[in-house]
């Protein structure tokens, strides 16, 4: 572990008298090198006589940022205040889902999901819920241990909440539920959800009479695309509530519709049971088995998805890939094309409707919470700068670099396939959308 005493005082000694503001962005570029490059800090900040700030700043940036130092302006390097607490670290235990507390909203008491919730988990206390009251832990890493069935009466259906100055894809969401019991390092609910606890929606039938209503706008897809997977995972959940159930056969009955499931799951039973569909698709986020032993924890193997995905494609659906993100780690160039050449190998590859790509992006918000939840991250070691939609991104040639590695080979073995780039500017790659 990084000694943040430590650093303090070689600071204290290399530039007594430093103002509080200055010190703390000093304190943040040494953390940072210190946690990834050598924990010698006469190395990372040698003692200069007459040593200034500035000429502090740009070393320690130089080396934080070698690539990019010289191309950017300063304003693009984001130094937060660094505030560690080890309380907020994530709970990696083991565990299957079984909430100890299930709240039900009253309109919704006497559903077939209300009534699921109460046969599986006869051991939670039940609770009514009156719409109003917070539910849930003060600790993210405990936000499955309760449950809450609700009637949703807004949130129906949203066109995909694309970053301003990137390609659409004319993708439309519907959000069948809140919380996920899987702990991927980058996912943005650790930051962004306020309930921590699982939420699922009773009245999936109000979604679907929406989805009838709507006007969807033009997509580069010959069918108007909607999905779920926002705010959940598509399928984890779906032995308890059964939408697959419920949503395969009205799509199947709209063929001018494409419906996407997305999901790191395997649990497919309810698709099967459903019977396949043409204008279905059911994705699975993948990416180098290396990256998802050591960033995507309590998740299934990528043999394990690849297997789901074969049985699949066998009832009838076609299936999707997302590789998303990615992440330039040691030896990643290797690493995604023997995975993909893996994929190729073990799947159906006239089945696959479509393969997006898309390199780790996240809001500056996030970035202290994963270093929080997850202090030995190397997601963070990147040279992450703010870009043009105040998110945190790798430098554009870099993106170019990844983009024109990884996109043409995904073509080649996946001819029949839509390759394309996920949240990016047109002009970083021509198979953005």
């Amino acid at each position: 572990m990084v000694n943040i005493e430590a650093i303090t005082q070689h600071l204290q000694q290399c530039l007594p008298g430093l103002g509080i503001n200055k010190q703390r962005e000093l304190l943040r570029l040494m953390y940072e090198l210190a946690k990834t490059h050598t924990q010698d800090l006469e190395q990372i900040l040698p003692s200069e006589k007459n040593l200034t700030f500035e000429r502090a700043k740009n070393i320690l940036l130089k080396k934080r940022y070698p690539h990019t130092f010289a191309h950017v302006a300063k304003s693009a390097f984001y130094l937060p205040k660094l505030e560690l607490d080890e309380s907020l670290r994530a709970d990696l235990t083991p565990r299957d889902f079984y909430p100890k507390n299930i709240y039900i909203e009253d309109s919704v008491n006497q559903t077939p999901l209300a009534l699921r919730a109460k046969e599986m988990f006869p051991r939670a206390a039940f609770h009514r819920w009156d719409g109003r009251q917070k539910v849930g832990s003060d600790n993210f890493s405990r936000r499955t241990e309760t449950l809450l069935i609700h009637q949703e009466k807004y949130d129906f259906l949203k066109p995909c909440p694309c970053s301003a100055g990137n390609a659409g894809c004319g993708y439309n969401l519907i959000n069948l539920g809140f919380g996920c019991c899987f702990e991927c390092e980058y996912c943005f609910l650790q930051q962004y959800q306020n309930q921590h606890a699982v939420l699922l929606p009773a009245n999936v039938q109000d979604f679907l009479d929406k989805i009838d209503g709507a006007t969807f706008r033009k997509g580069p897809f010959d069918r108007v695309r909607i999905g779920s997977g926002e705010f959940t995972d598509s399928l984890v959940f779906d032995d308890l509530t059964r939408y697959s159930q419920a949503l395969v056969p009205f799509f199947r009955q709209r063929p001018h519709l494409q419906f996407e499931f997305k999901t790191k799951s395997t649990c497919i039973d309810g698709l099967l049971k459903a019977g396949g569909a043409e204008n279905v698709v059911v994705s699975w986020s993948v990416n180098a088995p290396k990256f998802i032993a050591e960033v995507e924890h309590f998740t299934p193997s990528l043999e394990q998805r690849l297997a789901a995905s074969r049985q699949v494609a066998q009832a009838g659906y076609r299936i999707g890939y997302h590789f998303d993100p990615v992440v330039p780690f040691d030896g990643w160039e290797q690493a995604y094309l023997q995975t993909f050449e893996q994929m190729a190998a073990n799947v159906p590859v006239d089945q696959v409707a479509w393969i997006s790509v898309g390199l780790l992006r996240f809001s500056r918000e996030l970035k202290k919470v994963v270093e929080n939840r997850f202090p030995q991250n190397y997601i963070l070691d990147g040279e992450f700068l703010l870009e043009f939609d105040g998110k945190m991104r790798y430098h554009h040639e870099l993106r170019k670099k990844v983009y024109e590695l990884l996109v043409p080979q995904l073509k080649k073995l996946f001819p029949h396939a839509v390759v394309y780039v996920c949240m990016e500017k047109p002009h970083i790659c021509p198979y953005s959308f």
